[in-house]
């Protein structure tokens, strides 16, 4: 095709060419270069594989980059996408919803307290992690209830329940499924005649978390 479309394109130079043939001259000259080209590389595809997961099986994918795939990945015959754990993902009938309650709460046990402002910041916030040993299931946007140890100076009764929002996807911070996390902020109340905080004003439940060590035992209710 090369040498004809040289030839061609000789006659076009004598004069004897047309219109006709310049296009073909141009036609079969793009065809020619074409075949000096090398030839394309093929790119590996994109396919959705998946990860084994030792506690929620199914429920964590990943994308990869799969040589020579052609179709999504399965597992056991097919992929599925279960991490939000409803079906279709409005669905919210089986969100819990006040499985345990104030006379007979989940016990917890705390697995760390850390304060998470700097030096200098107004007041003080503490991401505080227990342990639920997955007892205790929630869901995003939930809050868990938290019971202080003692009693109300005011009526002798037992403390009541203070809800904390939850800070923690249900999987918890871990991904085991078996911690929460609440963001606590310390209630304290400054007297300006004392020029300090009042101890006796002091948030009951703040305090308490935000003291708490290790191993601590905490009361819990809801999720709510």
């Amino acid at each position: 095709r090369f040498a004809l479309a040289l030839r061609c394109y000789r006659s076009q130079l004598c004069g004897q060419g047309t219109m006709q043939s310049s296009a073909l001259v141009l036609a079969l000259a793009l065809g020619s270069a074409s075949a000096f080209m090398p030839a394309p590389q093929v790119r590996a595809s994109t396919a959705r594989s998946v990860e084994a997961d030792p506690w929620f099986p199914d429920a964590v994918a990943t994308f990869g980059r799969v040589e020579g795939a052609s179709a999504p990945a399965t597992s056991s015959g097919g992929f599925k996408e279960s991490f939000l754990e409803a079906s279709p993902y409005t669905d919210q009938s089986s969100i819990p919803v006040n499985t345990f309650k104030a006379k007979a709460p989940y016990m917890g046990k705390v697995v760390s307290v850390k304060r998470i402002v700097g030096p200098q910041a107004t007041g003080e916030t503490c991401d505080v992690v227990i342990d639920t040993a997955g007892g205790i299931p929630y869901w995003e946007g939930q809050s868990f209830g938290v019971i202080p140890p003692g009693t109300n100076p005011k009526n002798g009764k037992p403390n009541s329940v203070r809800l904390y929002s939850i800070a923690a996807s249900r999987y918890g911070d871990d991904m085991s499924g078996k911690q929460t996390t609440l963001c606590v902020r310390r209630a304290t109340y400054w007297c300006p005649e004392l020029k300090a905080d009042d101890p006796a004003k002091k948030g009951v439940c703040s305090n308490y978390l935000c003291d708490a060590k290790p191993g601590d035992e905490v009361k819990m209710t809801g999720p709510s």
